[in-house]
């Protein structure tokens, strides 16, 4: 069973900067592309950025140049640092690795960005 633990949301005013973490258990961490997701209220899920096995990375265009995607295979961790938060950045931030046919999801880390 695969388990996924996010950490690191909150409050921030816009203009700062959040690191959220994705702790992840077993041994499948080093062996799959893992993502971060988040969902605006009224708003479809969207895909924020991935990070593959290797390291190559993707991001959505809107937080391109802002947001930083990494990951610690030693510590089976993927972070997600958020620099220059929008008001329009205000979601739950969730990760998730795609293993043969099944999604597996954290539960979500609410970032709030707002004066």
């Amino acid at each position: 069973q695969v388990q996924l633990v996010e950490s690191g949301g909150g409050l921030v005013q816009p203009g700062g900067s959040l690191r959220l973490s994705c702790a992840a258990s077993g041994s499948i961490f080093t062996s799959y592309t893992m993502g971060w997701y988040r969902q605006a209220p009224g708003k479809q899920r969207e895909l924020v950025a991935t990070i593959t096995s290797g390291g190559s990375t993707y991001y959505t265009a809107s937080v391109k140049g802002r947001f930083t995607i990494s990951r610690d295979n030693a510590k089976n961790t993927v972070y997600l640092q958020m620099n220059s938060l929008k008001p329009e950045d205000t979601a739950v931030y969730s990760c998730k690795v795609r293993v043969g046919a099944t999604d597996y999801w954290g539960q979500g880390t609410q970032v709030t960005v707002s004066s």
